[in-house]
């Protein structure tokens, strides 16, 4: 299974004092990519019946990015239980070709009805564990 994968361009906005990527802005990186991953896999029914919420980031940072980098980013689900489930997500600098960034989320899904959390159903757990979405 390959894993679904999403470019990110590093703005001046994320730079901190020391000139490189702050490093709450890795943890919206983490979630752009997520999200983008979700919206490739789920229809837009699916998509309307369930969120996610993060409950958990475990964040490893290797190497600074800087402004105006391009950061490559892949994901996939590794795990899913009950109502969780874990995300990889990897930041690779496209100049350098260093690994920035490894992340491993857990995620909780939410009925967007009750907003409460909810066992994954079968037909979404098979979108998360056998799904990638487009390999750029």
């Amino acid at each position: 299974m390959k894993p679904f994968e999403h470019i990110i361009y590093v703005q001046p906005e994320d730079i901190d004092d020391l000139g490189h990527v702050n490093n709450v802005i890795y943890v919206r990186y983490v979630q752009e990519i997520a999200s983008a991953h979700w919206d490739v896999l789920a229809s837009e029914e699916i998509q309307e019946r369930w969120h996610w919420v993060v409950i958990r980031h475990e964040i490893d940072y290797r190497n600074p990015a800087f402004a105006h980098d391009t950061l490559v980013g892949s994901t996939w689900v590794e795990s899913v239980d009950g109502a969780k489930s874990v995300r990889i997500v990897k930041l690779i600098s496209r100049k350098t070709s260093k690994m920035v960034v490894e992340a491993r989320t857990t995620w909780c899904l939410i009925d967007a009805d009750s907003m409460r959390p909810a066992r994954i159903p079968a037909e979404v757990e098979k979108l998360l564990l056998s799904a990638t979405g487009p390999h750029l």
